[in-house]
């Protein structure tokens, strides 16, 4: 039930963008008015395991919202995880998540926009923005992250960068790339 509900909002937001009368925008990744839709858990984990995570790796979660994925990555790997996220209110709600969580000292909560956020660092990214949001985010990737980062998308892809690996989890297509030699 609870997966209906998430696909019929996530499809009335996708119909609503696609609908825009030429000259209306589509959501803006600097309107904190973007809706959220939280990843399932076990969408978290396949995404995770998608990733090939592992000992020494960084992880981002480019909008990271209530910081479900970076606690996990974390939690379960012993990694260092980065969440960047716009919204205040989301990042004030995974900063409680994550000392709730005990575990301030692995990760750590940004508030602000994924496009000015410095990518350097990770071999790991994960993210679940709209298409339109991660085609404008394909440059940066591919420009920011070493050869061999691996980038997991819940559900869209990166324009016409052609995923290496698509799997099904809980319903839901998750899309791994990784970043080729340069």
């Amino acid at each position: 039930m609870v997966q209906a509900l998430v696909r019929a909002a996530l499809l009335f937001m996708l119909v609503s963008c696609a609908s825009a009368a030429p000259g209306q925008s589509t959501p803006d990744p600097q309107d904190a008015d973007v809706p959220y839709l939280p990843t399932p858990y076990p969408v978290v984990d396949a995404m995770l395991r998608l990733a090939g995570v592992q000992a020494g790796d960084v992880l981002y979660d480019l909008g990271a919202g209530d910081g479900r994925i970076v606690i996990a990555a974390a939690r379960e790997y012993g990694i260092r995880a980065v969440g960047i996220e716009l919204d205040e209110r989301k990042v004030a709600e995974a900063r409680a998540n994550v000392a709730r969580a005990g575990l301030a000292g692995r990760v750590e909560i940004r508030q602000g926009d994924v496009f000015d956020a410095d990518l350097r660092e990770a071999s790991v990214v994960t993210l679940f923005l709209f298409p339109e949001i991660n085609e404008r985010l394909l440059p940066k990737l591919r420009a920011e992250l070493r050869p061999g980062a691996r980038i997991v998308s819940h559900r869209f892809g990166l324009g016409d960068w052609q995923p290496e690996r698509r799997v099904e989890a809980h319903g839901y297509p998750l899309l791994l790339w990784t970043v080729p030699p340069r």
